[in-house]
């Protein structure tokens, strides 16, 4: 009988292996989004380059999606099961300024834009600033 995290894997096209289902299960239990140093602490003797290329393909199958918070370093957090990352899954990003965590808040979608004619949407970066819950 298949796991939990192999069908997940498995609904997103991706084939499960060990290095994928550790990785989906360290951004799956965690509250906020994980840069790749952060994920690559959690393992010993494993290629920075093995977590990038598992993130890659999460990324590239929208089992996650990328947060560039201002940080200087990009990082992933979970979809929800019907996102395609499309401008409408789009959401707002909040960086604590007191213990430098991103969260999601998927709640709360990017707001609608009207661009000048000729341009088109394609992606946002949305990062609103300040103390979470556990700083206060």
């Amino acid at each position: 009988m298949k796991g939990k995290t192999d069908k997940k894997l498995e609904q997103k096209n991706i084939k499960p292996t060990a290095m994928r289902q550790l990785v989906y299960e360290i951004l799956e239990k965690q509250k906020k989004a994980l840069s790749l140093y952060e994920i690559e602490q959690q393992f010993v003797n494993v290629e920075r380059s093995t977590i990038f290329r598992t993130l890659k393909t999460f990324q590239d199958n929208y089992l996650i999606h990328s947060i560039d918070d201002g940080t200087g370093a990009v990082k992933y957090a979970l979809c929800d099961d019907d996102c395609t990352c499309k401008p409408d899954d789009l959401h707002i990003h909040f960086l604590c300024n007191k213990c430098g965590q991103t969260h999601c808040m998927k709640d709360m979608p990017v707001p609608k834009m009207d661009l000048a004619e000729g341009f088109s949407f394609e992606n946002a970066n949305f990062v609103v600033k300040g103390i979470c819950p556990n700083c206060r």
